[in-house]
Order: structure tokens, then C-alpha cells, then sequence
């Protein structure tokens, strides 16, 4: 199996900032407007809105998801023959086809309508996979910072490959910080061994420390302005996670991120995102 890069990842880091400073966006929390949940309950809504995040949320069975876990070893074993590291695969929905019908997959996308409405547009997709001893951790930060979208109203799905706990460094979440707005941050030091390349400062200020853990096969979803991140992990065991990102068909993308968008439900007038078909590739 062959493992290509995409030339449009999804990777926070890949936008640079000087040309992100030229897109006039709307970085404010925008509720979810659903008032007859199909999924999700009425308090797991309240929750998001208050909140920034619902979990855990079921979405595969054991089997199902050792069936996923069993593919994403594959892709992790070539991308590292071709040299390539654990952080590698990146909008893989544009090249694998078995990662599109995950992010198209019905029970993801139903619980995900429940948050952003019956029009749904998915456009990311990621594997980040902490090896054991990995040794980098995630400083607190928003996604949005780092995204050419506007407005705010992306929502990603993180969904476990592998179980993730305090040990083996589970994401975090900041409860609440999303209401603060975009937030002020800082380029990250090399001593600082961050996965990323930001950092709010003293940010336990915005909200409530949550881990965010979860058993395989389950997933969170949060909004792109909630504060979140997550420690190195140490332990001797393997914690990956496939990001799933989407957003509404409104939504405007510069940099040419519209052309990994892939229109999931409703209809998109102005053909803003490219809708690209699934891969042949599996």
C-alpha cells in the first residue's frame, strides 16, 4: 500500500499566520441551532453550547473499530517505511477512501447535524497517533487559530482508535473557554517539545481542566474556538486518534481549503466547496 501526503493537509501548523492575518474572519462562538435533536439529547446540546464539547459519544462496536485500528496499522507502517512520522497521515479522505467513508460515515454525521445543522460539509481529516514514549505533548490551543474559515463554526469529531486516558495522554479540554473568544497566543520554544507551534498563555483562566477519555470506538465532539490539548505521552502503550472536521455549507475557506470540502447533506448554491468524489483508493 502505497502512502501519499497530500498536497492540502489539515495539519494545524500548515497555514502561515502572515497569510491567515490577511482573511478577515469571524472567530466568535456561534450555538447550535438545533431545537429537535435526531441523536443527540436536548441536555448533550445545552452541554456544547455551555460547554464546548460533548462525549463520549458510541459510535462503533468493538469489532467495528478493531476492523479500523487493523487499517490505520497499515497506513502507520507504510508512512513510516516511506519516512514519514506518526503525524503523518493527513487529509486522508482526498486519498483513502475507507478514511471518507469515515468521515461520512451516517452515526458521525447524524450526531454532528444535531450541533451544526441538516447542512454539513466535511473537509478534515487526521490521524494523531502518540506513539509510546512519544515525549511531545500539545500545548492549549484553539483550532481556529490556526484554520482560513469564516465564521466560526467548524466542529471536529475526534473519534478513539485506541483507548485514551490520563496515562497514555488523552486530550483536554478547557469547559467554557470557547466563550472567551479568540484567545491571544504565543509561538511555542523547542524546549517546550509541543506537537504544534502555539501556546495561550496561562490559559486555565478560560475554563475547566476535563480529560477527555474515551474507549475505542467512541468519540468527542467540540468546537473550534474551546481551548484544548493534551500532555506527552510516557506510558508503553499507543494512543491514536482520527480528527474528523466539519463544518456548514456557508462557511467561507481561503487558502484553497474549499477544494478538500466534500458536501455531506444539503446543498451548497454557490459551489463554494469542491466536493471531491471518494478515492478509488481504499
Amino acid at each position: 500500500m502505497k502512502i501519499e501526503t497530500s498536497p492540502i493537509a489539515d495539519f494545524k501548523t500548515t497555514p502561515d499566520q502572515s497569510d491567515l492575518a490577511g482573511i478577515e474572519r469571524d472567530l466568535s462562538f456561534h450555538p447550535s441551532p438545533c431545537t429537535d435533536p435526531a441523536t443527540l439529547t436536548r441536555e448533550q446540546i445545552d452541554h456544547f453550547n455551555e460547554s464546548g464539547y460533548v462525549r463520549p459519544l458510541t459510535i462503533f462496536k468493538e469489532i467495528e473499530i478493531a476492523g479500523h485500528r487493523a487499517y490505520f496499522d497499515r497506513l502507520l507502517e507504510q508512512t513510516l517505511t516511506d519516512g514519514g512520522d506518526s503525524y503523518s497521515i493527513s487529509t486522508a479522505h482526498l486519498k483513502y477512501g475507507r478514511v471518507y467513508d469515515l468521515l461520512t460515515h451516517p452515526r458521525i454525521v447524524a450526531c454532528v447535524q444535531d450541533l451544526l445543522g441538516p447542512e454539513v460539509v466535511g473537509w478534515g481529516s487526521h490521524f494523531f497517533c502518540k506513539m509510546p514514549g512519544d515525549g511531545k505533548r500539545v500545548a492549549w490551543h484553539q483550532d481556529a487559530s490556526y484554520w482560513p474559515l469564516t465564521p466560526s463554526k467548524a466542529v471536529t469529531c475526534w473519534l478513539a482508535i485506541d483507548d485514551a486516558d490520563t496515562q497514555n495522554a488523552c486530550m483536554r479540554f478547557l469547559a467554557g473557554s470557547h466563550h472567551h473568544g479568540h484567545l491571544t497566543w504565543r509561538k511555542s520554544t523547542p524546549e517546550e517539545h509541543n506537537t504544534l507551534d502555539q501556546s495561550v498563555e496561562n490559559a486555565e483562566q478560560y475554563g475547566t481542566p476535563i480529560d477527555n477519555v474515551l474507549r475505542a470506538g467512541e468519540c468527542s465532539l467540540h468546537t473550534d474556538l474551546l481551548l484544548h490539548g493534551s500532555e506527552a505521552n510516557e506510558s508503553d502503550r499507543r494512543r491514536c486518534g482520527l480528527t474528523l472536521r466539519y463544518t456548514t455549507p456557508d462557511v467561507r475557506a481561503g487558502m484553497d481549503w474549499n477544494q478538500k470540502g466534500v458536501l455531506i447533506s444539503g446543498s451548497d448554491s454557490d459551489g463554494h466547496w469542491a466536493n471531491p468524489p471518494r478515492p478509488e483508493t481504499e
